[in-house]
């Protein structure tokens, strides 16, 4: 398999074609940013980090029936991925208050909700990623009725595959954001799943494992995400060894 082509650059991520019109070569890239890209550093290893976060849980999925994108990690930063079509909207689960739901109807922070929550937000940097209800999304065509229950059916399936593989690492999930497309006419997982799309905080403490400490300057994101890596890793070990 050979890189070829770059295709695009993103926020944390850099796109190839390869020699394979099936398989996409995708690098992580050390680079963290807020504020919808507004605010950007240089961060070392960070692309390391994200990457193996992402291959790890994206093969657990795979384990567990969620049908992906992803082939494989090749490298430290780098891994394929087959081609989708994307549908742009961000759905983002929330299983705790925190951010921008937080503020908008003044909850405690962590406050438990009596369910999962499921949002879509529009997927447009120029835009800065608007919220839609089912109706607007239908409306403009981005995706039918029949399709949103499917993705949230995805979204919520990912969610308690993704409870249940944190809370082994003593890791508690509060939210995460995920988008999908098609494969072959399958919905599937795409995009990645790592401290940058999700909240996490630790079981007992409480304390911030993800991008937040990078967005609010409350600490080290390298350390912070090399100790949710070692968490998973140790408890992936942990739990194959039973």
């Amino acid at each position: 398999m050979r890189k070829l082509k770059e295709l695009k650059t993103g926020k944390a991520k850099r796109l190839y074609t390869t020699d394979d019109p099936e398989v996409l070569w995708v690098e992580y890239l050390d680079q963290a940013t807020a504020l919808n890209g507004k605010r950007k550093e240089q961060i070392a290893t960070k692309g390391a980090l994200n990457n193996q976060i992402d291959s790890l849980l994206f093969d657990y999925l795979i384990a567990n029936g969620v049908p992906t994108d992803f082939i494989r990690q090749v490298s430290a930063t780098e891994q394929l991925i087959h081609p989708v079509k994307m549908i742009p909207l961000e759905v983002v689960v929330r299983n705790l208050a925190s951010g921008s739901f937080q503020r908008k109807f003044a909850t405690d922070y962590l406050q438990p909700l009596k369910q999962p929550i499921v949002e879509l937000f529009y997927k447009s940097d120029e835009l800065d990623d608007p919220f839609m209800n089912d109706d607007q999304v239908t409306a403009l065509g981005i995706a039918s009725a029949v399709e949103l229950v499917q993705i949230k059916q995805l979204a919520l399936q990912i969610n308690q595959l993704l409870i249940a593989r944190f809370a082994q690492g003593q890791l508690t999930l509060v939210d995460f954001k995920i988008e999908v497309g098609y494969l072959n006419g399958q919905l599937v997982l795409a995009d990645e799943i790592s401290p940058d799309s999700c909240r996490l905080v630790d079981t007992t403490t409480q304390e911030s494992l993800d991008k937040d400490v990078f967005r609010k300057h409350t600490g080290d994101l390298t350390t912070v995400y090399r100790e949710v890596l070692t968490r998973l890793q140790n408890s992936e070990v942990a739990h194959v060894s039973r």
